[in-house]
């Protein structure tokens, strides 16, 4: 104990207690402290002045942990809504797994198909089944790659034909593009008016079909109808989806009797339709129609009037034998109305063949 040390001024150990914490001391050992190396004390230095890390060793921020929470929300709105979409419309993943949705983009990227010089001698090839929509009516048809309305009706270049010069050839030709607008394109037709613009093309100097085309506009029954050469819907059953109607087909000249030309068409319509804004049908309408344009010098005419020589057609997903002068689309859910299609079965978009017989027929697409 030093001198100067006096007895408030002594640890809590006896005598012989401090003599052995000294002893302990000196040796290394026991609870004595131990100074550290030269080595640890550096280490320690340098870990001191070294910045600490930002966050370290402290919880995240009240607004970072806030905009987690907002992430996390988020993302399981979007996960739940898709699940439900999934669950409304589970095509929408089944189309993108079995590949249907890149052959419907492809489909719809393809480009136009040019324009029928000739009647083909195949039918288009098959495509998929695909359903259509109110949005996409087309879908799934040959038609997706056809013209829309008259851009369909292409005229030929003229050329003397018999006794007929250049200039004859091409009037009659783009008379005959007029009436088929007219008849199966025009709004007014198709919602059942009277098709005036049509009818003021014919000749009413012929025989008999002025008078027959009246009595089927006026007084329409099964056997006299309207729909054999206008096509026409009843506007208070349906409605067309969109203004797009598709077109494809041909048109030429050839010599008839001496002073007639014939212009030859077979073209093909293919209507999109509404029932109540929820349902659709495509209603396909496949006309053949010789017009003729005769030299008065020869033929009792009205000069530049065309004369209906021939015409027959065919409609597919209507009701058969309608008596009321209008085309009723059956749609998928409706029940069956009036007699069914007859006939073997048949693709209505196959243009290879002549119409086999006039109405309504059995078919193997729509």
């Amino acid at each position: 104990m030093r001198n100067n040390e006096s007895a408030e001024d002594r640890p809590g150990l006896s005598d012989e207690e401090w003599a052995r914490f000294m002893e302990q001391a000196a040796a290394g050992a026991g609870d004595a402290p131990r100074e550290p190396s030269a080595r640890a004390r550096m280490v320690t230095a340098r870990l001191r002045d070294q910045p600490e890390p930002a966050g370290w060793r402290t919880a995240p921020a009240p607004r970072e942990r806030a905009g987690r929470r907002r992430l996390r929300a988020v993302v399981a709105i979007v996960f739940i809504a898709g699940l439900a979409l999934v669950a409304v419309r589970p095509e929408l993943l089944i189309d993108r797994i079995t590949g249907r949705t890149q052959a419907r983009e492809g489909a719809q990227d393809a480009a136009p198909l040019p324009a029928e010089s000739l009647a083909p001698t195949v039918p288009p090839p098959s495509a998929d089944p695909d359903r259509p929509t109110l949005q996409e009516p087309f879908r799934g048809s040959p038609a997706l790659q056809w013209a829309d309305g008259a851009a369909g009706i292409e005229v030929p270049e003229a050329t003397a034909v018999g006794g007929m010069t250049k200039t004859q050839v091409a009037d009659a030709l783009a008379k005959t593009r007029q009436f088929l607008i007219a008849a199966n394109l025009d709004p007014a037709t198709l919602r059942g008016e009277r098709p005036a613009a049509a009818l003021a093309l014919l000749d009413p100097l012929q025989p008999e079909v002025p008078q027959r085309l009246e009595r089927s506009l006026t007084r329409p029954s099964a056997q006299d109808t309207p729909v054999t050469l206008f096509t026409r819907f009843d506007p208070a059953e349906v409605t067309p989806v969109g203004d797009v109607v598709k077109v494809r087909g041909s048109m030429h000249a050839e010599q008839g009797e001496r002073g007639e030309l014939l212009v030859v068409a077979d073209y093909t319509f293919v209507h999109p339709l509404t029932k109540g804004g929820t349902s659709l049908q495509r209603t396909i309408v496949r006309r053949q129609v010789t017009l003729a344009l005769l030299d008065p010098a020869r033929w009792q005419t009205t000069r530049g009037r065309l004369q209906a020589r021939s015409y027959t057609a065919e409609w597919s997903n209507v009701e058969c034998e309608a008596a009321d002068g209008f085309l009723h689309p059956q749609f998928p859910l409706d029940a069956p109305g009036g007699p069914g299609p007859t006939g073997p079965a048949s693709d209505p978009y196959d243009r290879s063949q002549n119409i086999r017989g006039e109405g309504c027929r059995t078919i193997t697409r729509s």
